[in-house]
């Protein structure tokens, strides 16, 4: 299997796992929670923290966009802190005191602006992390061209959108593609659309939080004998943090996993994300791992010698 260099880190088979910090949208659309979050993803050792853009006018409907929708004062808050809300919806929530607010107040509210990325750029860039995004349309890869992002994430929603594949390809940089509520026909033509040329694929299931019994790990395995020449790794959404170690025993080199400061804020992501405590734990136990690996020799160790002599009573 080919290896991929991605920012200062090589990816892939005898490599250390590749772990990524998925924020998304867990920083309710404050930056300054967005800077706590990537303080936490360093503090654990992860190599990368991730976001998402969206264009929300093209992502959505007007008809999506326009439901009602119960959303937390303090992001609304955020928002018109921000002013990133029209102004009719600015009139709409204070006249109504929050009440009155839709889904498209949310999804606004919870995208940072090209500003906002370009501080979230020197930020991390003072902390020494790299740092991507997940573009859900064409327009978002161009808002994050001018950054020469270390990488491009394809979120599983996407794997489908041709267009966006070959948008962010455009970029010249590896792209990571997640693979979740996708048939092994769909990711295939996906490789066929992006090319097998610095690519990663994580196997992923797209459920928040998914259950164990649906987690199908035996998929990494599946997707290594398939794509022999692509980096396998392992996007999780499940509780606690056992089962995206043993996907790194199962040969995934990268993993990524959502952070929140708390599962309890409100927000869609946050039940299915891991704590600061839980994301150096992953952190901390992948490393264990493969220390434990080694090699696949089976030698007799310095360390046993002196055992084999005091115990071993033939050979």
């Amino acid at each position: 299997m080919k290896k991929i260099q991605i920012g200062q880190f090589e990816v892939g088979n005898g490599q250390p796992c590749f772990i990524i910090a998925e924020i998304g949208i867990n920083h309710n659309g404050d930056l300054a929670t967005a800077f706590r979050l990537i303080d936490e993803a360093v503090i654990a050792g992860c190599n990368a923290v991730k976001f998402q853009k969206r264009t929300v006018s093209v992502v959505y409907s007007s008809a999506e966009l326009a439901k009602l929708r119960s959303v937390h004062p303090s992001i609304l808050a955020a928002a018109l802190n921000r002013g990133v809300l029209s102004g009719e919806a600015v009139q709409r929530l204070q006249s109504s005191e929050f009440q009155n607010s839709t889904n498209g107040d949310l999804k606004l509210a919870l995208e940072f602006t090209v500003d906002e990325y370009r501080q979230i750029n020197e930020y991390c860039k003072g902390k020494g992390i790299i740092w991507s995004v997940s573009p859900w349309d064409e327009q978002a890869v161009d808002d994050v061209r001018e950054f020469n992002l270390p990488f491009i994430k394809i979120a599983s929603a996407s794997l489908t959108d041709d267009a966006l594949l070959k948008k962010a390809r455009s970029l010249g940089m590896p792209v990571i593609i997640s693979t979740g509520m996708s048939t092994i026909e769909q990711i295939t033509h996906a490789v066929d659309v992006l090319g097998q040329e610095n690519l990663v694929l994580l196997h992923t299931v797209s459920t928040y939080p998914a259950d164990d019994q649906d987690l199908s790990l035996g998929v990494i395995q599946t997707l290594k004998s398939m794509f022999p020449n692509i980096p396998i790794g392992y996007s999780g959404h499940e509780r606690g943090t056992t089962l995206c170690v043993c996907a790194v025993a199962l040969g995934a080199c990268v993993v990524e996993r959502h952070i929140t400061l708390e599962r309890t804020m409100p927000g869609s992501d946050h039940a299915a994300s891991l704590e600061p405590d839980g994301i150096k734990r992953v952190v901390g136990n992948i490393r264990r791992l493969e220390k434990a690996m080694g090699d696949g020799t089976k030698r007799v160790l310095e360390a046993e010698k002196s055992i084999m002599a005091k115990l071993r009573r033939v050979g």
